[in-house]
Formats: structure tokens, C-alpha cells, sequence
């Protein structure tokens, strides 16, 4: 487990500051100057995975986090700032150990974090307890935002339930009335396609199977034998990393792919078109965000990025810049004073961020109202086709807050 305390640097892309200076402070009113002039550091606690299967999604989320500091002269409501970085090594066994770490020992003003559902809701949990601010970069937990929901808690990601639900409206838009559900028999597997159905099933769609695979099993050729009997207008389905690429690869030597439509959220593609190869030529899938995003925000970003860290940005990136705006928005609102919550809450309910996905506002359970792109798979690049669904929402179900 790498644990390590820094001081944190403005060494990085001050030459592109003012591409995410547009953060404006909901609140007006600032409470008292931090008491001892801002000197102390604001300690921010990140438990992501530095280690292991997920190592490259924790350092993207860490370094354009660090971008959006550097962007807000590397200060937080005029403090300097000290990361202190845990390894959550994506396992949720030691999720509680590691964030009473983070919160009773290294004593920090807010923890960033996890990328993985399962310790983010442990995390959760002993965050709703000790009233610690959380801002969750990307695990996409629908409970995070729903029944574990506290003011305490924000999330710049997305739910689980979001990004498959436009798809939905996709396929029936184009007369696609009959799908087959394939999908990991688990928490994000599962409320990805409940995701998928609320957006297809009230508005005429009919789901004809669903067939949970076993997580995290990559052995699909019974289920690509059925589907192949069923011949439905389209498949969801929910695999991602390592068996994304399985299964578009299976799908492709099924013979599936020029006779079924296969969909999905953008996980299906996302990272690893190159391993998917030609078989992942011509896959749609609906993301709240897509590297060929055509807008300011976005190029100003993956610029700075590509500046700063010598390689391309992506979605995970732009999750942990948009959670390094929103803990700015925060503290800028309270004057650089932690312990004035009510105002950093409210500034960081009420701010839109000025995202490299597109303008989006945090909902009433602390979740983002964002867009979602529909993309295409051309020569490798999940390119934007249009947009799918503006503003959406998460349901939230069981939030009381």
C-alpha cells in the first residue's frame, strides 16, 4: 500500500491558467478570513488505486485533480495545499481501514475518492459518520448519491444508472423495439441495464432476455449462441476493461457484428478500442463524455493536460479536474475556512462547473446533471456522433437528505 504526504507544487501548465480560472463562487457573502491568514494547508486525502489492474485510472484522476489546482494559482481559498495519497488497491476489504486513515489519523479536510463502487460505498458509510467532506471521482455506485446520500458527499462522475439510460431512447428512436440484455451479474452490471430499461421499456421497447454472466467470468459463447437463436433488433450490454474486450472480440467471431446492433454505456469501448481492434469498428455507446468533444472546455483541457503530464487526457482525467473545480468552488466560497460548512455546501451545490465534458450542475443528491453523447467507434476513436440526452438526471431513489 503506497501511503505519501507532499507538498503540493505549481509546477505544471501555469501557462494555460486561465483555462478552468471560470469557476464562479455561487455564494457572495464569504464568511471571516481563515483565522490564522490562511497559512495552514488544506489537507486533501485521496484513496484511489496507485497499484494494481487499476493504477492508471487513480493517476489520471490524481494528476488532472492537481491541473485544476495549479489553474486556481495552487492555492484553496488562499491556503497552500498537502496531498496525502492512499492506496485503496480497488480492494473494498480494506476500504474502512484506509478511510479512518484518512480521517482520524492523517486528520484531512476532505478525501477524493475511490474509483471502485464497492469501496466507495464503504467509504461512504464512515464518511456519512464523521461528517468528513467526500468527493467521489468515479465510482459510480448508484447508492452513493441514493440511499447513502449525506450533504457531506459529492460525486463528479456519474451514476450507474446514467450513462446506458440515452441509449434507450437511441434505439427506439431509430425503431429498434426488441433487445436482448447481456450484461456482468453484479452491482454495476446490474443497474446499468435497469439504467438501460428505465430509458426503453416505458416508451414502447420490449426486453426480450436478459442474461447475466457471472462476474467476472469472460466465458461468453453460450450467451452469444442464444442471442444468435433470439436475432433481436439490438444487445445492451454492460462488460468493461478486459472483458469488453472479450466480448466485442466474441462477438466479431460469433458473426454477430454486421447482423445485430451491439450497444452500450461507454465503458464498452472506452480504453480499449486499440485491444478490441477491428472488432470494435461501428460499436455506439452513450458517454457522458468522448476525447473528440468539440467544444472550448474540452480543447483548453486536454491541451494543458498533454502539456503537463506529456500524454492524452480521458474520461477518468476529466472526472478528477471537475472534482479539483468543485472542492475549489468549495473552499473559494468559504474563504479558505473548513469549518465553514454551510457556505463551501452550498457553493458547491450551486456552482456549474465549467467542465471539459460541458457545462453541468450538481443535483439535489449531489450527483452530476450532465449530457450524454452518443459515440461511434471510427478507426479507433470513439468520435462524437451527437447529443443523446441533455441534462440527465439520476433518479436518486432512497436519498433522504
Amino acid at each position: 500500500m503506497a501511503n505519501s504526504t507532499s507538498g503540493y507544487s505549481r509546477r505544471r501548465a501555469l501557462a494555460l491558467m486561465g483555462a478552468g480560472a471560470g469557476v464562479a463562487a455561487a455564494s457572495t457573502a464569504l464568511p471571516t478570513r481563515f483565522a490564522i491568514g490562511g497559512q495552514a494547508k488544506v489537507r486533501i486525502g485521496t484513496l484511489l488505486p496507485y497499484s494494481g489492474t487499476y493504477t492508471r485510472l487513480g493517476q489520471a484522476i490524481t494528476n488532472a485533480m492537481e491541473l485544476a489546482f495549479d489553474q486556481g494559482g495552487g492555492k484553496l481559498g488562499g491556503r497552500p495545499i498537502e496531498l496525502v495519497k492512499v492506496d485503496s488497491e480497488a480492494k473494498p476489504p480494506k476500504a474502512a481501514e484506509l478511510t479512518n486513515k484518512l480521517i482520524n489519523q492523517e486528520k484531512v479536510d476532505f478525501v477524493v475518492g475511490p474509483v471502485h463502487s464497492g469501496v466507495a460505498m464503504a467509504m461512504a458509510k464512515i464518511a456519512r459518520e464523521e461528517n468528513t467532506m467526500v468527493v467521489v471521482p468515479n465510482a459510480g455506485a448508484n447508492q452513493v448519491t441514493g440511499p447513502f446520500c449525506s450533504p457531506n458527499i459529492f460525486r463528479t462522475s456519474f451514476s450507474n444508472w446514467q450513462p446506458g439510460h440515452p441509449m434507450g431512447k437511441v434505439l427506439l428512436d431509430e425503431g429498434k423495439k426488441n433487445v436482448v440484455l447481456c450484461y456482468w451479474g453484479y452491482g454495476a452490471g446490474k443497474q446499468s441495464a435497469q439504467g438501460f430499461k428505465d430509458g426503453f421499456v416505458p416508451h414502447g421497447g420490449k426486453i426480450i432476455k436478459e442474461i447475466a454472466v457471472p462476474f467476472p467470468k469472460v466465458e461468453f459463447q453460450a450467451a452469444l449462441t442464444e442471442i444468435a437463436s433470439i436475432k433481436p433488433d439490438a444487445v445492451y450490454v454492460f462488460f468493461a476493461g478486459g472483458g469488453a474486450v472479450k466480448f466485442v472480440k466474441d462477438w466479431a467471431a460469433a458473426g454477430l457484428k454486421d447482423k445485430i446492433e451491439l450497444v452500450g454505456p461507454g465503458f464498452l469501448t472506452e480504453g480499449v478500442t486499440k485491444a478490441q481492434g477491428a472488432a470494435a469498428e461501428g460499436i455506439r455507446t452513450t458517454l457522458h463524455y468522448a476525447d473528440t468533444l468539440d467544444i472550448p472546455a474540452n480543447r483548453a483541457f486536454r491541451a494543458a493536460y498533454k502539456q503537463a503530464f506529456g500524454k492524452e487526457a480521458d474520461v477518468y482525467a476529466v472526472q478528477g479536474f471537475d472534482a479539483g473545480l468543485l472542492i475549489r468552488a468549495g473552499m473559494d466560497a468559504a474563504g479558505g475556512d473548513t469549518g465553514a460548512r454551510a457556505a463551501m455546501i452550498k457553493a458547491m451545490e450551486t456552482t456549474a462547473i465549467p467542465s471539459p465534458r460541458g457545462q453541468w450542475t450538481m443535483s439535489a443528491a449531489h450527483n452530476p446533471v450532465q449530457n450524454f453523447y452518443l459515440r461511434q467507434v471510427r478507426n479507433g476513436v470513439n468520435e462524437v456522433v451527437k447529443l443523446a440526452m441533455e441534462n440527465l438526471s439520476d433518479p436518486a431513489k432512497g436519498c433522504r437528505m
